[in-house]
């Protein structure tokens, strides 16, 4: 699907080079630019083609045209989707547990890209599925989902998350753990804190604490694999459901991990987007166990 995204020059960026204008007030890397030189009118001012090396005009109209994606065929599936954002260039979804974000070989049609591709099909809408954030298969929440590059590219690093989890034992106050993070020597899956490790960051804040579990918040500074899984097993407070890093499956049969929150500057747009998504039931049912009590 082709995009086409309308700027007006302001007043001081009159004169400035088009290739300054396209990277610092559209956000356009260096790449795109250079693939839509290519492109028949990949770039206009005021319907004609505007070159690089030409200066910008106070007041004149730039449209980009961004070029349409070839896909990988992914085989649309019906099924229900909880929406919580739509619009021409970004689409959240509220992902159940139990779902995988992407077709892998042991999930071929059972994913939220299956019934992402579906529903735009529906809509008569065809775009790459291009998830900005992957929750694993047993993590419920929000999938940020961007329809075109260019919104892929400004929402590289710009969207603030906010998980919530259940994990084992007291847990009180608030912390960080800056601790580097890379694969266990016996697995190809399993995390572990080594000093050779990537680094990474992760903040966390106790919403309510009990002797047997606590239910906290959890903010990223860094997006590595199973970062938070791995973080709060360090601490000696694994997520309730996770056995793959020392959790049991007593009380709930999955990692109890929710993405319920995400803020982001419209790529587009420019306006602030704020999205939530209720605690899922199974963690919703300890959570007022711990209440109630």
């Amino acid at each position: 699907m082709a995009e086409s995204l309308r700027f007006t020059v302001p007043a001081e960026c009159g004169g400035m080079a088009a290739k300054w204008f396209l990277k610092s007030r559209c956000g356009l890397s260096t790449r795109m630019i250079t693939r839509l030189k290519r492109e028949k009118d990949g770039i206009l001012m005021d319907g004609k083609i505007l070159r690089t090396i030409d200066p910008v005009v106070s007041g004149a109209e730039i449209v980009i045209n961004l070029p349409g994606e070839a896909s990988s065929y992914i085989e649309p599936v019906d099924g229900a989707l909880d929406i919580c954002y739509e619009d021409g260039y970004l689409i959240a979804v509220n992902k159940p547990p139990f779902m995988p974000v992407h077709p892998v070989k042991q999930h071929q049609n059972n994913t939220l890209a299956n019934l992402v591709t579906a529903y735009a099909q529906k809509n008569g809408a065809e775009y790459v599925f291009r998830a900005h954030n992957r929750l694993d298969r047993n993590t419920s929440g929000l999938v940020l989902i961007a329809k075109d590059k260019y919104s892929v590219f400004k929402l590289h690093k710009a969207v603030h998350k906010t998980y919530f989890a259940l994990v084992h034992g007291r847990l009180e106050g608030s912390g960080t753990v800056r601790e580097p993070i890379g694969l266990h020597e016996d697995s190809k899956i399993v995390r572990r804190v080594t000093e050779g490790g990537s680094p990474a960051v992760t903040h966390y804040n106790s919403i309510f604490s009990g002797d047997d579990y606590s239910f906290i918040s959890l903010v990223l500074e860094t997006g590595r694999t199973h970062q938070i899984r791995c973080h709060m097993s360090y601490l000696g407070h694994p997520l309730l459901g996770d056995d793959l890093y020392g959790g049991t499956l007593e009380l709930i049969n999955r990692q109890a991990l929710h993405c319920g929150g995400m803020i982001f500057v419209h790529p587009v747009t420019g306006e602030k987007i704020s999205l939530k998504a209720p605690i899922p039931p199974d963690m919703q049912r300890l959570i007022d166990n711990k209440i109630t009590k």
